[in-house]
Formats: structure tokens, sequence, C-alpha cells
């Protein structure tokens, strides 16, 4: 499929950091009741409290609009779901290259470096972890996490009524972080994924398994829809502001029809606990993965094979487009369908089959929710004039963890007041001796304010490749001559690049 070269200014991505997965217990979202409680003072006709029965006088105000009978309703299809490993020395199940990207930081950074939320294993041994999920058929499929299930040996869930099943895991997706598995021996109750997105502000309910505590029902409202928390090319969650925990991974989160709208994957937390920001996978990608795993085990994406990121106003401005809807082609990858269809870096793909790309992120949704091989119409903005291209789709390749190891130790030549220090990429080993490696960055920098680091590779400075210091200077140079606030450079940073509109400041 696609691959972000770097994050979208709109919506704002949350700090890996902060995002946890809801692995090992996790509650579901909810829906609490605000009720306006009467004064209870003569001048609004209610008598005094003093020598008064509350209770009583309580008894006969409007009772509170409340959920106990949606929750009634849908709460027997809600299971908890809990796993075995085998644990080995000082691992908890789930490895670095499975957690999606954007989250790995995290996770080291807090002492889990494989599986999120998970008891970690002191030497050999088997490690259990819990999550939640639902029923969706009366012949026991269910939906739960990727993350949740993951590696696991065995899987076990629990019903509302305290029944204990063994499950198998028929497949699942680490790119949306779903799974789906069948449990055997009966007729189960089940729930319906929600045919509409909803509404910010509607109530939801979560209900799931948090801290180990099968059945908690918690209630809020949808916060916010579409949010992208640094997990991958394909985020698209719901946020909601009901108390979710660990161990509500998986675990559903209903509209007051009782629908799912959404499935719990992670929150939004400093602490690692609750603070009223969770994020939810929307009903309509669950369906889509799910019917995929089911009939096949596992998903498949269509697949350009092209770098892209947002079109921010500094590189539209750069560009000279007249707005930043699309998305920028930072490198086509070789031998991908794009490549052979002459799309190139600087491009900027601006609809598919007719339908406008708003942008980067909107680019891979529509292209991932389309089957390999198909052929696909691209409109695209090639050096300011419009031009249409057809392609077939390949397949988006699975999951793979690249690291960058640039070595050296050069401190080349300094660019004035952008704060970066420069080297030919010829002289620095592991840099594939394409462009001018960054050797060093200013932190008090105009650079620096962009997002340059030490061992990117410059490869283009306002559409020119280079490969000396002086180069690079000489083209800023003229930008500054012709009066330009900014100058546009491709670079590359680990395996990805990207654009960055970089402003000249005074030289």
């Amino acid at each position: 499929m696609i691959a972000s070269a770097s994050p979208a200014p709109k919506p704002r991505r949350l700090s890996a950091r902060r995002v946890v997965l809801l692995t090992t217990t996790i509650a579901s979202l909810g829906a609490a009741a605000l009720v306006l409680a009467p004064a209870l003072s003569p001048p609004f006709g209610y008598p005094s409290a003093h020598a008064q029965n509350l209770s009583e006088q309580a008894r006969k105000l409007p009772a509170p609009v409340g959920f106990a009978d949606i929750v009634e309703k849908v709460k027997p299809a809600v299971i908890s779901v809990r796993i075995k490993i085998d644990g080995g020395p000082q691992t908890s199940g789930m490895s670095a290259e499975d957690v999606p990207p954007g989250l790995q930081e995290f996770f080291r950074n807090f002492g889990m470096p494989n599986m999120p939320n998970m008891p970690r294993g002191r030497g050999h041994g088997r490690v259990t972890g819990q999550g939640s999920g639902f029923f969706i058929s009366a012949d026991g499929y269910a939906v739960t996490n990727n993350h949740v299930v993951d590696k696991a040996e065995s899987v076990q869930i629990t019903t509302d009524d305290g029944k204990i099943y063994s499950a198998k895991v028929i497949g699942a997706d680490p790119r949306s972080d779903l799974a789906l598995i069948k449990v055997e021996g009966g007729s189960f109750p089940y729930v319906k994924l929600s045919d509409r997105a909803p509404r910010i502000g509607d109530w939801v309910l979560a209900v799931g398994n948090p801290f180990g505590l099968g059945g908690t029902v918690t209630a809020g409202i949808v916060s916010a829809r579409g949010r992208d928390i640094g997990a991958g090319a394909y985020d698209d969650f719901i946020q909601i502001d009901a108390p979710v925990n660990k161990g509500n991974s998986g675990g559903p989160t209903f509209d007051t029809e009782g629908n799912v709208i959404g499935v719990n994957t992670a929150i939004f937390s400093p602490s690692g606990g609750s603070v009223g920001i969770a994020f939810a996978i929307p009903a309509d990608t669950v369906k889509t993965v799910i019917t995929q795993l089911k009939d096949h085990g596992a998903v498949t994406r269509g697949w350009i094979g092209v770098q892209i990121q947002p079109v921010t106003p500094a590189i539209a401005d750069s560009l000279g487009l007249k707005s930043t809807q699309g998305a920028l082609v930072a490198e086509p990858q070789a031998g991908s369908p794009a490549a052979k269809a002459g799309i190139e870096a600087g491009d900027v793909i601006t609809a598919v089959d007719g339908q406008a790309v708003k942008d980067a992120r909107d680019l891979a949704k529509k292209i991932g929710a389309m089957a390999p091989k198909s052929t696909v119409k691209l409109a695209i903005l090639h050096k300011g004039a419009e031009k249409s291209v057809t392609l077939t789709l390949g397949e988006l390749p699975s999951m793979k963890e690249a690291r960058a190891d640039v070595g050296g130790n050069d401190t080349g030549s300094e660019l004035g007041k952008l704060g970066l220090t420069l080297a030919p990429a010829g002289r620095i080993a592991g840099t594939g001796g394409e462009g001018v490696v960054i050797t060093a960055v200013d932190p008090t920098g105009i650079a620096a304010d962009h997002g340059f680091a030490t061992g990117d590779v410059i490869l283009e400075v306002a559409g020119k490749s280079v490969s000396t210091p002086a180069e690079v200077r000489s083209v800023i140079a003229s930008a500054r001559s012709d009066g330009k606030r900014a100058v546009l450079m491709r670079v590359k940073s680990g395996d990805n690049t990207k654009f960055v509109a970089l402003p000249l400041g005074r030289g």
C-alpha cells in the first residue's frame, strides 16, 4: 500500500509515549447520564431540608435517564479473553516488530519491549494475558484485538454467565489490530456492527474486562472521529471519553441502540490509567477486516508503492499549489506500480477514481480498501500540470521493521543560521552515497524546529539533486536572491523519504 513519510499536521497526532494499547485488562465505553438536580430551596418551591425526609423528596423527582435496559440486552455478548504463551526468558508474548511502529518507543521507555501491558516473565515459563471481545454470530465467531491474542498458544474465553470455553484464532491483522476467534460448543448471544458512523456527542457504552474485572460497563460520549494516534498509516480512530483501562482491549463500544460502533484498542494516558481519552476502531473498518479474516484467514490490501506525506501550507507555497489538498509523493518505491506508471517524487495525488483525496491518510485509506490487481485511475499534479495515470494495484507487503544505521563522525560544513552541519554522503558509511548527510543539528536553529535530525540525508533542494554542502548552499542562496521565503528539500530519514519546506530566515 502506502507508507506515510511524515506525520500529518491535522488532526494532531498524539505522542506514542502516551498512547497505551489496551492489551491485558481494558474496560469499555459507557455513557454517564447527566442529571441536573433541582435546587432544594424555598424560592423554587421545595420545602426546606430541615427536618424533612430527603429520600422521600428525591423519590418524587423524575427518574434520570439510564442505560440499564440497553446493557441488559447487549452485555451477554461480551466476553473476557485469556491467553497463555510460552514466556521464555524475559518475554511477554508480543515481539517488538508486531507492535505498531508508532507505539514501539512507548513500550521501550516504560520497560515493555515486547507484549504491551502483559506480566513480564522471569526466566522460562508460561505467561498469561487478558483482554476483551464480543460475539458477532450465534455460531461462536468473536472479535478481539490482534495484540490480545498475538503469539498465543491457547485462548480461553469466559462468557457473561461465567462459562469457560476454548477458542482458536481464525485470523489476525496487525495493521488494524483486529483478530477473529472462534468458540465451539454452543449457540451464543451476539451483537451487530453498526451500519452508520456515530456523530460527535453521541452517547456510547463500553463493556469489557478491565484489570480482569469482567462484565464492567462504563459510559461517555463520542469525543472526536478520524483520530490519528501515530499507530500506522490506517489510523482512523473514534475517540471516546468513557473510562477505558488495561484489559478493555478488544471490547465493544455500543451506541444507545445496542449496535457496536467500535472496538476499543488504545488509551491516551500520561500515567497508564484512564484519563477519559480512549480510541476505538470504527465499525466499518471492523466489517471489512473481519470479512477477509473469516474468508481467507488474512487481510490483503491494495498497494501503489509510494511514500507519501501531507501537503502543508509551506509545501503548497513552495510548489505553487493553490490548496493543501492531496497527498505529496515523497518517493516511489523501485519496481512498484507507481514507479512503473511514471509517478515521481514531488507529484501530488489529488484524486482516486474521481474521488478527491483530502490528505495523505485519506489516500492510504482509499487505496488500502481496494483489492490487489484492481485497476485504479489517479489524478496527479506533476510540476504544476494536471495529468491522469492508470495503474494496476499490487498487494501491500507484510509488515517489516527496518533500521538505518548511520555511522561516521564527519563534522562537514556548516550551513549558516539554518543550524545544519553537512557532509557528502559518499564520506559517511551506511548512507548509500547519495545526497548530503546532516552530521549535526543546532538545537536552537531553524532546521531543528522543522524536524531535521543528525543522520538525515538531503537528496534534493528546490527540485535539484545535491551531492555536496556547497551545492546545498548555492541553491539556497539562489532561492534567497529570488525572494523566496522557504526552500523545499527532499530528505531521507531512516527508510522514509519526505519533503520539508525549510524557512530561509535572513541567511
